[in-house]
């Protein structure tokens, strides 16, 4: 057979999704959900699966009841097969029970290839339910409707599904881009100040890189971004979400071939501090710390002045963010460091690491100085002394 040439062919497959935005999205007088399903397949009668955060359901206990209801006045479109209630926060990510769970409930349903499984929750719930989704009959249609603000800026707006395994955040995962995401911002009015401040971190992190203009608005709306204030929130979350979308569709690399990952920055040191912290730390804070690290050590080599250092951190803080690193014991220090190896193993490859040589462009280097990224976790420890967390409100 060695007389044979190599067969060879290549194809391209095209996505699309769209990210919604609307208000109270199972109000009997919105039509978006119900739009959404018919604008699949016209004929209706479409299978639905629907898994919801149990926080989510504390804080809206009407939810469940309202989509009976949206789902028995549309059931010409839409076939309501099960609500199932999953824990949400990070730990539903590390017990493989809740994707069992979810691909036996897509068994029984009889959930398939043109049914739909729509996700509800935060950020946690998103990448848990996608993976599961991904791989039930090698991908049955996802709707995404994320309810906090880091799930709707970031996490959700993204094709990345993900479960946490091997003591390694995000080591099971897919690519798998959602047929739609919905962002209600009715879901973010109950949120705890902590989830609130959270996701903001997402948005600091994308107008590092990209946008110094978004950044000033960040910068200058940041007490009003504490203060609960809608709607520098809303157009917080749509020009993070449409510069996610836009660097996932025109950035090159949409399923990370490369090792270039931009929208990484600060998340080498934040996966290995969620982790450390059994996963107390919001990933939105932990991503805070991440960066606030990674800018020091840019500092340190001489990427960013001091001045352009100082105004981002006062930035983080007036949002409301607590800048020092948890380290507990002996050790935990080194453990900390050895994120940047578990991150170029997950990453495969060349190492590379997101920094930024200014406000709004950043800056790819391919090695670490341990040392000097040593030196810029104490020196972030001595700046931001322990104090008491931001609870709940």
């Amino acid at each position: 057979m060695s007389h044979y040439k190599p067969i060879e062919q290549s194809f391209k497959v095209a996505y699309e999704y769209k990210l919604h935005f609307t208000e109270h999205i199972f109000s009997m007088d919105n039509p978006l959900f119900k739009d959404i399903i018919q604008g699949y397949n016209s004929k209706g009668d479409v299978k639905v699966l629907f898994v919801i955060d149990s926080g989510v359901l504390t804080c809206h206990p009407n939810l469940s009841k309202d989509i009976t209801s949206y789902c028995t006045r549309n059931n010409s479109v839409i076939h309501l097969t099960e609500q199932m209630v999953i824990t949400g926060g990070e730990q539903c990510k590390n017990d493989y029970h809740h994707v069992e769970r979810i691909l036996n409930a897509v068994n029984d349903n009889r959930i398939c290839r043109h049914s739909f499984v729509v996700a509800i929750g935060g950020g946690a719930i998103i990448d848990m339910v996608g993976y599961a989704a991904a791989i039930a009959h090698r991908g049955v249609k996802l709707i995404r409707i994320p309810t906090t603000v880091l799930s709707q800026n970031d996490s959700a707006v993204g094709v990345k599904n993900s479960f946490n395994i091997l003591g390694k955040k995000n080591f099971l995962g897919t690519f798998a881009p959602a047929y739609a995401i919905i962002n209600d911002s009715n879901f973010l009015t109950t949120l705890e100040q902590r989830d609130w401040i959270s996701g903001i971190a997402e948005a600091v992190k994308v107008a590092l890189i990209k946008d110094a203009v978004f950044f000033d608005f960040i910068e200058e709306n940041s007490t009003l971004l504490r203060a609960r204030d809608m709607e520098s929130m809303e157009y917080l979350i749509y020009r993070c979400a449409e510069m996610h979308m836009e660097h996932i569709a025109q950035g090159g690399d949409p399923f990370e071939s490369g090792s270039s990952r931009p929208l990484d920055f600060g998340h080498w040191a934040a996966h290995k501090l969620e982790y450390m912290t059994n996963y107390q730390l919001r990933h939105g804070e932990a991503v805070a710390i991440g960066m606030a690290l990674d800018l020091v050590y840019a500092h340190f080599i001489g990427l960013i002045g001091k001045e352009t250092l100082d105004r981002i951190l006062k930035v983080l803080e007036q949002i409301g963010f607590d800048l020092h690193i948890p380290l507990q014991k002996d050790g935990d220090l080194d453990d900390l460091l050895n994120g940047i190896q578990e991150f170029r193993e997950h990453l495969g490859g060349e190492l590379t690491i997101t920094l930024i040589s200014k406000i709004g462009a950043k800056h790819d280097v391919h090695e670490i100085d341990i040392s000097t990224m040593g030196k810029a976790i104490v020196w972030l420890n001595e700046m931001y002394k322990p104090k008491v967390s931001n609870t709940a409100c």
